[in-house]
């Protein structure tokens, strides 16, 4: 039988680096059962586990590991558990960060490195629009022209993961442009991820956070 939207157990993962509370506001608002917490059984047995994330790439890579999450992500994709990440819970991700010239190793779920936007003005701060591409469950419902608000210093320019298996369904990539193109959001089997904050982005972020607790 099928869970409702209320019966799925949703853990917001805090390992203190993020906006959990309004992220654990705006999944309630989808029906969900949502708890904020860093216990290992909770995040690992919940249908759905969010990651989010804010401030420096090695700050939160620190605190990520610090708190055993990596482990715990990698452990929930290779049992095809739901996980997403939002903002910097997104670029950790990524093999590796690049701030100030340091680079930091991540998580290494996806290829490419996170850097300084190409942009006159940064940080991007505000509502854009983004580039979804056809077949995207993260962005069904929603109209071309919908925003999502983004707060962020650094992103992910280029993409380079290819899947040679043709019976493996290639990850879906959504753009957004500040000065130069970069990853807006991904979806990747039980990985999914954005830059921006659906929990930040109104209508169109409720029904973002809806589409994904529909696929729990």
């Amino acid at each position: 039988m099928e869970l409702s939207a209320s019966s799925k157990k949703v853990v917001v993962f805090d390992y203190g680096f993020g906006n959990v509370r309004s992220a654990e506001r705006a999944l309630a608002r989808t029906g969900a059962d949502v708890e904020i917490t860093r216990d290992f059984d909770k995040a690992m047995n919940a249908d759905g586990l969010l990651v989010p994330g804010v401030g420096a790439f090695a700050a939160c890579m620190k605190g990520l590991r610090d708190a055993r999450g990596d482990w715990i992500i990698d452990r929930r994709l290779s049992g095809g558990r739901p996980v997403m990440g939002i903002c910097v819970g997104m670029q950790i991700l990524f093999a590796r960060g690049i701030e100030h010239g340091v680079e930091t190793e991540g998580l290494d779920e996806w290829p490419g490195s996170v850097e300084p936007l190409q942009a006159d003005i940064v940080p991007h701060m505000g509502w854009n629009t983004v580039d979804a591409p056809a077949g995207s469950e993260l962005f069904a419902g929603l109209d071309t022209d919908a925003r999502f608000y983004f707060v962020h210093s650094y992103a992910v320019h280029d993409w380079t993961l290819e899947t040679a298996n043709p019976a493996i369904k290639a990850p879906l990539v959504t753009w957004s442009t500040h000065g130069k193109p970069f990853v807006a959001a991904v979806e990747n089997g039980a990985l999914w991820a954005t830059q921006f904050h659906p929990e930040k982005s109104g209508d169109a972020g409720a029904q973002l956070l809806n589409n994904w607790i529909g696929t729990l």
